[in-house]
């Protein structure tokens, strides 16, 4: 007898329908394997019939002696993981008349079997769901804990069990499965500020919050400059909560990436705030920007529509560092193998920081750095160029003083306050931009357009000429103040880049300067 249920595969960040053929019937020769698997699975597939075996065993069931073979169509593409366990052996009861099979068709089935027919949870429910209500599929059965997740989608019904038994009964028709309902856009109302840190918990540090809120309004990439202990992690922390809020569309493509990598949160539907990334630098090439031998989203794809942190970034290894410039520009990663070429979502902001030098203190107003000139331009130079010119804000942080840090009295502007002034920037910049494709903030600007968007009045023609030759700025920061002093005129809402614009962008070109450092 024939059967054929329904899986799905994640190929990037999208699902692909798997039909899951099994024939069951014919004599088994004598000394052959009664059992075949087809259709390029992994070897986790493979030992998938030890396990659900065994788990029919335990609930009851069992497997017949008969040849039985089954396929993975469409047979060309690799199957991997051990999710597959659920529809074959629901396809081999069914093939085995042990179940009533006449809806079985009607749903996409995806679990890992435990040896007491107990199911785990698995990865990317988000889009296997989003591909089976595409297919025009009744519904998708799943592992409880990934129920909430899939539940997102509308027009579908999730059922979440916790164990094969009620995959059976539910098909014999014993007892009704309950439908797992979740309200997308209460859930991401209700989470959309949920952070448990605040800019008001930062004393002092005024021009880091100012920085920090021109990175966020116009979308800029940001360096944190200062010796050990003056807040540098503390500020990148609270970056996310003074960026405008997640919109459904971003809420609901990060969470398909997070669900692919296996990351979000057990019983979590909907990832409702800005990712926050932070990855060690010990960390490879190919843990940041994804990739393997089985392609998966790497660091910077998990910060997709929020904040990528880099510590102590001249101790990242420098090709660790390199492979950042093309996701940075073309805010997509494309890893390409033999058989397949995915494409992973990479738009984030980056936000890094680093000591000056070696021992920390080089312009430190009250200690000494103990580093030669040399040995400070050497450590600079750990960051290349290239990567140099992607960043916007180079901002120097010095320590806070006691004073600031025992006034308790002192009130600190909390971010829901920065929020308020850069969503107005961001909503300017979405208007200037309504017509331009992937271009949504000032930083995504290409040079043609920011001479166009910032055009500059004599006296600021005069200043900008002035600062890169007095400063001896490089040539690659004239962009780069540009599209700042333009996100400074936003805030402020002016429609023109007035001096004192220009001025803030052009001081914080900390390390264009030829002589810093030594």
């Amino acid at each position: 007898m024939l059967i054929k249920t329904y899986a799905s595969a994640v190929h990037g960040v999208d699902a692909k329908t798997i039909t899951v053929e099994v024939n069951a019937g014919g004599l088994v020769p004598q000394g052959s394997n009664f059992y075949h698997l087809v259709g390029l699975p992994d070897n986790a597939i493979k030992e998938g019939f030890q396990r659900f075996e065994a788990a029919l065993g335990n609930v009851g069931k069992k497997v017949p002696r008969l040849k039985l073979v089954v396929n993975l169509a469409p047979a060309d593409i690799r199957k991997e993981g051990s999710a597959y366990d659920l529809p074959i052996a629901m396809g081999v009861l069914a093939a085995t008349d042990q179940i009533n099979s006449d809806n079985i068709h009607e749903y996409v089935m995806m679990g890992e079997l435990s040896l007491d027919g107990s199911l785990r949870p698995i990865k990317g429910a988000l889009p296997i769901a989003i591909q089976a209500r595409a297919e025009n599929f009744k519904g998708v059965i799943v592992p409880k804990q990934n129920a909430r997740e899939a539940a997102i989608v509308n027009e579908l019904e999730v059922y979440g069990i916790e164990n094969i038994t009620e995959a059976i009964d539910f098909f014999d028709g014993v007892h009704q499965l309950e439908a797992t309902k979740v309200d997308t856009r209460d859930e991401f109302f209700n989470t959309q500020n949920d952070y448990s840190i605040d800019f008001s918990d930062v004393k002092g540090q005024e021009n880091i919050k100012r920085a920090l809120e021109l990175a966020a309004a116009g979308g800029h990439n940001v360096i944190l400059i200062g010796p050990p202990g003056a807040g540098k992690t503390m500020l990148a922390r609270r970056l996310p909560t003074i960026l405008p809020p997640l919109s459904l569309r971003e809420a609901l493509e990060t969470t398909k990436i997070h669900s692919v990598a296996g990351v979000l949160p057990a019983d979590t539907a909907l990832v409702s705030t800005r990712p926050f990334r932070a990855p060690h630098h010990t960390i490879s090439d190919v843990a940041l920007v994804g990739g393997g031998s089985n392609p998966h989203p790497g660091a910077i794809s998990l910060a997709h529509n929020g904040v990528l942190f880099l510590d102590e970034l001249p101790e990242f290894k420098r090709s660790v560092l390199e492979v950042l410039r093309q996701p940075m520009e073309q805010r997509k990663v494309t890893i390409s193998r033999a058989r397949i070429t995915v494409d992973y979502p990479a738009s984030f902001m980056l936000i890094a920081s680093m000591n000056p030098c070696p021992c920390g203190y080089f312009n430190h107003p009250d200690k000494e750095c103990v580093c030669g000139a040399g040995i400070v331009k050497r450590y600079l130079n750990k960051i290349s160029g290239p990567l140099l010119d992607r960043i916007d804000l180079h901002v120097e942080v010095t320590p806070v003083s006691y004073e600031l840090l025992a006034n308790y009295d002192q009130p600190s502007v909390p971010s829901k306050d920065i929020a308020a002034r850069v969503i107005q920037a961001r909503d300017i910049q979405t208007e200037r931009f309504k017509n331009m494709k992937n271009v949504h903030c000032n930083a995504m600007m290409p040079s043609r357009l920011a001479k166009e968007v910032c055009k500059l009045d004599q006296p600021c023609t005069v200043l900008l000429k002035t600062a890169m030759k007095k400063l001896q700025l490089s040539a690659r920061a004239y962009d780069r103040i540009l599209k700042v002093a333009r996100t400074g005129a936003d805030l402020s809402g002016s429609k023109k880049i007035k001096i004192e614009h220009l001025a803030e962008a052009i001081q914080y070109r900390s390390l264009d300067r030829d002589n810093w450092g030594g």
